[in-house]
């Protein structure tokens, strides 16, 4: 898709993660304008669009999908209403960017996937830590051979319980029926996303997942393990129960090591023959600003977005792979 117009963008559950995070990131980037916002509860779709200058707001999404004066809908919902959403959106025959993960399952993934694949319809997944600068820089030392032939990752991210978690008030991110994999599918999959971006498709993957603190329906515990393509192997876990909060990545090679975090903005470290560099690299406080950005030169044919739907749908199938899902 070649577009040298405005693109009038649509935003499909204007909550947390489109207050700071992504919504402005579409006002701000040149050649796009965010019209109209869509929440089920009036005054607070009224309360978001007032204060971000948006123009016009709506309570029901088919209402703002079929608004002739939108080009392309963000959907920013929780990911049990993705699927519906996004069939809607491709019905209409608009562009999409969906929020991580794609789907609940990789069933859901692939039926939206194939239908926008079907339509010709630019199909983007938000995993914006493919764009982060900060990752960047974690790929061009990969692709310099800094560490030379990278032979193993792992991951192992943990955090307590949360007052939420212990105090069983709703919370779809550790709904069994929004979430099977709880924080493991809002948190790991980011993750996991990265990694296939920085060393290539996963080919084969196993895990263990559990409920160990009977706190809420969803998985609390994963662990596994997976096969690259490229014959790197990789581990990791996953504990949301545990008594503090790590984020920690190393990148094994034959002749060195990258440290970094997923989540913190911890220093980038690197470890070779030369010596240690550090590098501090921090995100932008509108952290999707560069994967938006990316969208827009997808649209105008500058280069290829590095998150579409075939690397969501994938990023799906290895979260199904992990809790046995599939």
């Amino acid at each position: 898709m070649k577009n040298t117009k405005t693109i009038r963008w649509g935003i499909i559950g204007c909550g947390k993660v489109t207050e700071v995070k992504s919504g402005p990131a579409y006002q701000k980037t040149e050649g796009f304008e965010l019209v109209a916002v869509m929440r089920r509860t009036e005054r607070l779709a009224a309360d978001y669009a007032k204060r971000h200058g948006v123009e016009r707001y709506y309570t029901a999404a088919d209402e703002l999908i079929n608004d002739p004066e939108i080009d392309a809908v963000y959907i920013a919902t929780p990911p049990d209403t993705h699927k519906k959403y996004a069939l809607k959106v491709a019905k209409a025959g608009k562009p999409c960017c969906i929020e991580k993960p794609m789907a609940p399952t990789y069933a859901d993934s692939l039926e939206i996937y194939e239908t926008f694949k079907k339509k010709q319809l630019p199909l983007f997944i938000a995993y914006y830590r493919r764009t982060l600068p900060r990752f960047e820089q974690v790929r061009q030392w990969l692709l310099t051979g800094e560490i030379g032939v990278v032979r193993h990752i792992r991951w192992h991210l943990a955090k307590p319980a949360s007052d939420i978690d212990k105090s069983g008030v709703f919370n779809w991110r550790t709904d069994a029926t929004i979430a099977p994999g709880g924080y493991f599918d809002d948190l790991a999959s980011h993750g996991l996303d990265l990694f296939v971006h920085l060393l290539g498709e996963i080919k084969v993957a196993k895990g263990i997942a559990q409920n160990q603190l009977g706190l809420y329906s969803a998985k609390d515990a994963v662990t596994a393990c997976w096969l690259h393509s490229n014959g790197v192997t990789g581990e990791g876990s996953w504990n949301f129960g545990a008594n503090t909060h790590r984020d920690s990545v190393e990148i094994i090679g034959n002749q060195g090591i990258i440290r970094f975090s997923v989540f913190h903005e911890k220093p980038l470290v690197l470890e070779n023959a030369f010596g240690e560099k550090r590098i501090e690299i921090p995100n932008p406080k509108h952290i999707q600003k560069y994967h938006v950005a990316a969208i827009k030169d997808h649209f105008m044919g500058k280069a290829v977005h590095p998150s579409l739907g075939n690397s969501g749908l994938h990023t799906s199938w290895v979260i199904d792979q992990i809790l046995g899902s599939s």
